[in-house]
């Protein structure tokens, strides 16, 4: 039996869990993550985060996988996620390694790319051949299983839908474009854009999904435009990819039809051909532990992705 020690690090939140090799999570903890954090002070986070997992719960592990925002220098593990702005280059596989991992197997990538393996593997594309993962939550990020197999890309960094652009006159993106997925979507933009119409409370997706569900109309504004945005993105995805499936999680993604009624809206519209709009767009299969499952499957056997 292959116990896995998995790590899945956000803008928000770090997540640590013991996955069992049905992709099932034995045990997790989370903290938040650092905000404005330098690099040493979010490292330090996360060896909290590790330490004390495997110091409560005394469980052995055989592997470490671990799912990270993006982009990255892969498979060598560089990271330098949007989100995160204190990891810059910064050599997170390495420095997992070796405090955890010793002479067992890690492996990183994106989290979506993780997230879309687990998907493939045991969640909402299990049994079919092209998935596309989504992570909708402080960022907009994707991953590709495709004709069965993991796409990496030529840098590691495939399947970046959040980078798509769906409106070439939107808002700025983090990513030094302009009217990208993400721009639009990502929680605080979500949020910026609820205030801009007058919302009032706290300025978390979570809470404009409280108030969407309230009636709010800023929020529920703020929610119709966010979804927009990713299913056009999903349906230009579909158009180039030929998908089976988009399978989306996060935290806006929780927010549930509230979110994904205008995704799948607007994939309608702009998804013009037969082979597109065959593709259906569901809750992550994996459930809300999604990203430490995700983590787990790249080092989990039988693993046929290339590494």
């Amino acid at each position: 039996m292959t116990t896995v020690l998995a790590l899945d690090i956000g803008g928000t939140k770090m997540a640590a869990g013991l996955v069992a090799p049905d992709g099932s999570v034995i045990a997790h903890d989370r903290v938040a993550t650092p905000p404005g954090g330098d690099a040493e002070t979010l490292w330090a986070a996360v060896v909290g985060l590790l330490d004390g997992l495997v110091a409560r719960t005394g469980t052995a592990y055989d592997a470490v996988g671990i799912g990270c925002g993006g982009p990255m220098v892969w498979p060598q593990g560089l990271v330098s996620p949007l989100n995160i702005p204190g990891w810059r280059g910064f050599p997170l596989l390495d420095r997992v390694r070796e405090r955890y991992a010793g002479d067992r197997p890690a492996a990183i990538h994106n989290d979506a790319v993780a997230l879309a393996v687990a998907e493939h593997r045991w969640g909402a594309g299990r049994g079919l051949e092209n998935v596309l993962g989504m992570v909708v939550s402080t960022g907009v990020g994707g991953g590709l299983v495709l004709g069965g197999r993991r796409i990496d890309g030529s840098s590691g960094n495939a399947g970046h839908v959040g980078h798509v652009v769906v409106d070439p006159d939107g808002p700025a993106c983090p990513c030094g474009g302009r009217g990208c997925v993400e721009a639009i979507a990502r929680g605080p933009a979500l949020a910026a854009y609820a205030v801009s119409l007058g919302w009032t409370g706290a300025e978390t997706g979570v809470d404009v999904a409280a108030g969407a569900r309230a009636g709010d109309p800023a929020c529920r504004a703020a929610f119709e435009r966010a979804g927009r945005a990713v299913g056009i993105g999903v349906a230009s995805a579909a158009a180039l990819l030929d998908l089976d499936v988009v399978a989306i999680g996060g935290g806006i993604a929780q927010a549930g039809d509230l979110f994904l009624d205008p995704v799948r809206a607007a994939f309608a519209e702009h998804g013009g051909m037969g082979f597109v709009r065959r593709c259906r767009i569901v809750p992550t299969g994996t459930g809300p532990l999604a990203g430490l499952s995700g983590a787990a499957a790249l080092v989990l056997p039988p693993d046929d992705q290339p590494t």
